[in-house]
């Protein structure tokens, strides 16, 4: 009775991980019927996208479609494209941009946390040596702050502003020497 048991557990503990897999964004649970029906377009609109090579759904062991929730959503977003009049080509296009950009501003929102981190950790890092050592905490001036929160932009600009300085004065400006002689 004990094996009996235990192998009914093992089949249901198959049956919560085959559940769990529902949950994954990337597993093929639509069938292109199911899928349509969600997504209220033909079967064809989904063949078509198939063999436009823009949406490659999963292939049953039959050989039948079988699309996943994040293939859905890609299918719907293309759907919305093509009906504000965009071609299949440059709605995949534009959204492949969204995408990109997305995954940019992810990046640079990561970017950002490290570099607050790596601020406070610096900041604490000063307060321990002016603690070790008894001497004030170094603390930055008017110059070095108005610099930190310069946007790449303005560094851009100000580096081009000196350069424009320099140009002012003609190349033989730097290299005069004072011979004593005026020309004037």
């Amino acid at each position: 009775m004990a094996a009996a048991r235990s192998r009914r557990f093992a089949r249901k503990g198959r049956k919560v991980s085959e559940l769990n897999k529902l949950d994954d964004p990337d597993y093929p649970a639509f069938t292109i019927g199911q899928a349509a029906e969600l997504l209220s377009v033909q079967q064809a609109f989904l063949r078509s996208l198939d063999t436009a090579d823009v949406v490659s759904p999963h292939r049953s062991p039959g050989g039948h479609r079988r699309y996943s929730r994040r293939q859905l959503e890609l299918v719907s977003r293309l759907r919305e494209q093509l009906d504000n009049g965009h071609t299949l080509s440059a709605a995949s296009h534009i959204l492949d941009l969204e995408d990109e950009l997305a995954a940019a501003r992810a990046d640079l929102k990561q970017t950002q946390e490290r570099l607050r981190a790596a601020e406070e950790e610096i900041a604490q890092l000063r307060a321990q040596l002016a603690d070790a050592t008894g001497a004030p905490a170094e603390q930055t001036t008017q110059a070095e702050q108005a610099e930190q929160t310069k946007t790449p932009g303005e560094h851009a600009r100000g580096e081009a502003a000196a350069g424009d300085h320099a140009s002012q004065h003609g190349p033989d400006d730097a290299n005069k020497e004072d011979d004593g002689s005026d020309d004037a």
